[in-house]
């Protein structure tokens, strides 16, 4: 490398150094040999802060062109390097190669003294001695390392006056202010005091911005200050500021340690007080207190000889437990489960049957024969002295009033109500609880229902029954037939609790919309009462007397500021809640209720009257659309019923014929694969019939038919659909319409004969609903007809058949073809039984 010295040559000698500007012979300085630079140096990049001269600092070097730079100065005898900070880049978490542009021009050289790599490969440790500020000429090598032409920067000499040794002073009462605040700078202040003395104002000023924590481009340009003047008056500032942040630093530290101290003088302070009232007998341990504690609870509770002797055994383990051990708490925990039941505790039943009916009949209209089989049992019950022993379920849609039967059973037996929802629970561990090895385990919700009513005889409202779920941790269908068999609930095992308890004193009372979900096993512990829904009038009284009433408190109104019609009423219920329970009724009384609370807070009117012609403006378009066939007569149209999760319904079956080259039949509707076969029953019945009209017979042979089943969009399934079918094909084969306000339902088998179905109470009701006036059922449901409410029956004319052709005879009562003149089929002329 050009313009390197000697270092062999230069070893014992010593150089001149003129200072910069004019000086006479006296002023020239003699220098060691080995602070005469090079004016080419090897250049090693540093970051986040600049080094100054006359320090000696240590370097980690990993990067492998740096390690080669330091080879190839040992090699050459060449020690001396040029140290220049990074320019700080706007991505920090990808720095860039060291390189011309992005390093500072003014920098500082240094004298490697000593080095040492950690293993083969591994980074390099140098220790520098740094000498003199230098400032980068120009760059002649950039690779493998950066190699710059340089020139030495000395300071200019100053005299020494009064204005230099005020600004030393300063920072000289600066540093010591500093070195207070934070002690740590008393090591540094120590070496540096060790290599030099304070009289040097320049080497002061490096020392002092050495000592601060300001940023790169601070330091930078006080290394590039060569005035001493202006670098101690750049150096006072950056020590003041580390001043005022070292005094924010320490006055959070003091709060901290005045936070801490005070928590720990409290904890002492808190144990001595232990302590002292431990030999005062006036305090106990945790582990005394809460065995005494438990001890008080089994004094009150009828405990049997299992849950007796299991206390014991778990008390006698507590009291050699340490408190600070795991196993105190998980034993602590089981024992104020096992004493915090109602051991032998009973809440007194009241067997008064007429308060139980007058709290029936103030809490429910209707609902005659649901209140009658509640009142029966509810008589067992006090005839046997305990009611107890059957679990009932109530089966009905949403919104009949299944949740506040129960309630009302609950207040006229006087004992406590629970309810919790089944629905969705697909652990067993939720019945039967969690075993007590796994961290966090609790009982199952049983004996969690006991801990809560306080007693051992409440009624539990088990909602949703229909909508359990099995899945791979159990099946919680399952574990409820040992907590609803009357025969063994009396000893009925938690895992949690691993104790028997009785929970046969317990009224269970089961909800579900439908039987369907409901496992086989299950369903026959259970004495299932049906609530199959309203008819308009009830739902009207209902609205009068509970909905609205409920409603006007609610939304804090009074009867004189809103009132709704009877018109209008019933007007809503037809158009907007046909639904079997009054669910929607009373959301849409809400609705109403809140449009009217609004415009009596903004002033517009000061009470609400709602008739028939407001409804569609308070709730939007009817939702419920008049009959399409209402007063019509169409051939191959006939009402049919249904029933529904939801309740009963009613709907039309169509059929209707085209000319084709190949006669067939086909059905449309998202008929399910039950319902097609009882299409194509009928279908093949009725062709069979008319097969001795040879009208009738021309007009299968050349027709295709087409059998629909509206509401399109919704699935259909079931047998019952069997006779309207049938009917409807009749019809259309004969082109007569069938009689008019007049519904179906019955299962058609290939030979004519119409099999019983179910859902009786359920279609009677829509048919109700709908205004029909004349119904079919199967003959075998007759003795189901009877279990419908006489309110219900009001107004109906019933046909019972066993064949299709009685049926076919009651919906064509007009003279007709008869096809039976010509073939040994046809329609039967026999008396039929009817009720009106």
């Amino acid at each position: 490398m050009s313009g390197k010295p000697n270092a062999d040559s230069l070893k014992d000698v010593e150089v001149v150094r003129e200072p910069a500007g004019p000086a006479s012979a006296d002023e020239k300085k003699i220098v060691p040999a080995r602070e005469v630079l090079p004016s080419q140096l090897p250049i090693v990049p540093v970051n986040n802060r600049p080094v100054f001269p006359k320090m000696t600092v240590p370097i980690v070097i990993d990067d492998d062109n740096l390690k080669k730079l330091l080879a190839d100065a040992v090699k050459d005898q060449n020690k001396f390097v040029g140290l220049l900070l990074k320019k700080e880049t706007k991505d920090s978490e990808k720095p860039e190669a060291a390189s011309p542009a992005n390093l500072y021009s003014v920098g500082v050289a240094a004298e490697i003294l000593q080095m040492a790599q950690a293993g083969p490969g591994g980074p390099i440790q140098v220790l520098l001695g740094v000498m003199e500020r230098i400032k980068v000429v120009c760059f002649i090598r950039d690779a493998p390392y950066l190699v710059a032409k340089v020139k030495c920067l000395y300071e200019t000499e100053m005299a020494a006056n009064a204005e230099l040794k005020a600004y030393s002073i300063s920072v000289i009462q600066s540093i010591k202010e500093l070195v207070k605040l934070d002690p740590l700078h008393k090591a540094e202040l120590g070496i540096f005091l060790s290599h030099s003395n304070l009289s040097d104002p320049g080497r002061l000023a490096d020392f002092a911005a050495a000592l601060t924590t300001a940023g790169a481009k601070d330091l930078q340009d006080v290394l590039e200050t060569l005035s001493i003047r202006a670098r101690l008056a750049k150096v006072l500032v950056l020590l003041h500021k580390e001043i005022d942040v070292s005094k924010i630093q320490m006055q959070i530290n003091k709060q901290i340690e005045e936070k801490l101290s005070r928590q720990q003088r409290e904890f002492f302070l808190r144990e001595q007080l232990k302590a002292i009232k431990k030999e005062l007998g006036l305090a106990k341990e945790d582990r005394e207190t809460e065995v005494e504690r438990f001890q008080k609870r089994i004094e009150k509770l009828a405990l049997t000889d299992e849950a007796r002797e299991r206390i014991a055994e778990e008390l006698d383990k507590l009291k050699l437990l340490e408190p600070s051990s795991p196993e105190f708490n998980v034993t602590r925990n089981y024992l104020d489960w096992l004493t915090v039941l109602p051991w032998g505790v009973f809440t007194k039943d009241s067997y008064d049957i007429a308060k139980a009916a007058r709290i029936l009949d103030h809490d429910h209209y209707g609902l005659a024969d649901v209140k009658e089989r509640i009142l029966e049992f509810l008589s067992v019950g006090i005839m046997k002295g305990n009611i107890a022993g059957s679990i009932l379920c109530f089966v009905g849609p949403p919104g009949v009033g299944k949740t506040s039967v129960g309630q009302s059973i609950a207040r006229s037996v006087g004992r406590n109500f629970f309810r919790f929802s089944l629905g969705g629970i697909r652990d067993e561990a939720e019945i039967k609880g969690h075993r007590r090895t796994y961290i966090g385990a609790l009982p199952g919700k049983f004996i969690q229902t006991m801990k809560v009513c306080r007693s051992a005889n409440p009624v539990i409202m088990l909602d949703e029954i229909d909508k359990i779920n099995a899945s791979y941790q159990g099946d919680p269908a399952s574990a409820l037939l040992e907590v609803l068999d009357p025969e063994q609930n009396k000893d009925f095992l938690d895992h949690y609790f691993d104790v028997r308890f009785d929970l046969s004193n317990v009224l269970f009372i089961c909800t579900a919309n439908t039987l369907d979900t409901i496992p086989r096993p299950l369903l026959d512990r259970m004495e299932v009462i049906k609530l199959p829904g309203y008819i308009q009038q009830e739902k009207t009284q209902i609205a009068r007397r509970h909905l609205i009433p409920k409603q006007l408190k609610a939304h804090g109104l009074s009867r004189e500021q809103f009132n709704i019609t009877p018109r209008a009423l019933r007007e809503m219920i037809d158009g907007y809640a046909r639904e079997p329970g009054v669910r929607g009724l009373e959301n849409h009384l809400k609705k109403i209720m809140r449009r009217s609370v609004k415009q009596i807070v903004q002033k517009k009117t000061r009470a609400s009257r709602v008739d028939v012609k407001d409804l569609e403006a308070l709730l939007g378009r009817r939702i419920f659309t008049e009959d399409v066939y209402a007063g019509k007569r169409v051939p191959g149209v006939v009402m049919g019923l249904a029933w529904t999760t939801l309740g009963g319904d009613t709907l039309y079956v169509e059929a209707t014929s085209v000319r084709a080259d190949k006669p067939g039949f086909k059905q449309t509707g998202q008929l399910g694969g039950v319902m097609v076969e009882s299409a194509e029953i009928a279908y093949t019945y009725v062709r069979s019939l008319l097969e001795g009209d040879a009208k009738a017979r021309e007009f299968f042979e050349k027709r295709l038919i087409h059998l629909h089943v509206p509401a399109g969009a919704t699935p259909k399934d079931g047998p019952s659909a069997g006779i309207t079918m049938a009917v409807a094909l009749y019809s259309l084969a004969l082109g007569i319409p069938a009689r008019g306000n007049m519904a179906m339902t019955g299962e058609l088998t290939l030979t004519g004969q119409v099999m019983p179905i179910g859902g009786v109470k359920e279609k009677t009701i829509a048919a109700k609903r709908a205004g029909v006036a004349r119904l079919i059922f199967p003959d075998a449901n007759c003795g189901d007809f009877e279990e419908v409410p006489a309110r219900i029956k009001k107004g109906l004319t019933l046909h019972f058949v066993k064949t299709f052709p009685e049926a076919a005879a009651i919906c064509f009562p007009e003279p007709a073809r008869d096809p039976a003149s010509k073939g040994p089929r046809g329609v039967l002329r026999r008396p039929l039984r009817t009720r009106v």
